[in-house]
């Protein structure tokens, strides 16, 4: 894929994966980059985002919410990548399910700071399931969240 296709396909992953959920687009979500077996979001904190005021720690569920998001995209990425023929329109529409089976979270420390990075790796990718694992980073490239998600598939 040339980098046309490549900033393409962020973008049409942007409205599939954040514009058309009002949930995920409140989480501020910004597709960062996609390629065979990585794909990376970012996001900033806000005050709607935190457990407390009085820490300004990222709320849990929204960790969660993000690795999960960004699990999924990296997924999708992989499959459009692996797929040898089509255009990149014909592609995405071959794909019709990512849907989660598993999620994992392991917090390592709180969520402090302005902006996050959350990137997914393929672990593994087979005919009806996948699995990645997912990192969120905050500042200083200092580790948040780790853990690993599994999706049923589906594709034409």
């Amino acid at each position: 894929m040339d980098k046309r296709e490549n900033n393409e396909l962020c973008s049409i992953s942007q409205h599939l994966f954040v514009e058309t959920s009002r949930f995920t687009e409140g989480l501020g979500l910004i597709v960062d980059s996609m390629a065979v077996e990585t794909a990376s979001m970012r996001f900033s904190n806000r005050d709607d985002l935190t457990g407390s005021e009085r820490t300004g720690n990222l709320h849990g569920g929204v960790i969660a919410s993000v690795m999960d998001i960004t699990g999924s995209l990296v997924v999708f990425s992989n499959l459009i990548y692996r797929m040898k023929s089509g255009t990149l329109q014909q592609k995405i529409a071959r794909i019709t399910r990512i849907n989660t089976i598993d999620l994992r979270v392991d917090y390592i420390r709180p969520g402090s700071g302005a902006s996050f990075i959350a990137t997914g790796h393929i672990m593994r990718t087979g005919r009806t399931v996948a699995v990645s694992r997912i990192e969120i980073h905050g500042e200083e490239e200092r580790l948040v969240a780790a853990g690993t998600a599994s999706y049923i598939l589906s594709v034409k």
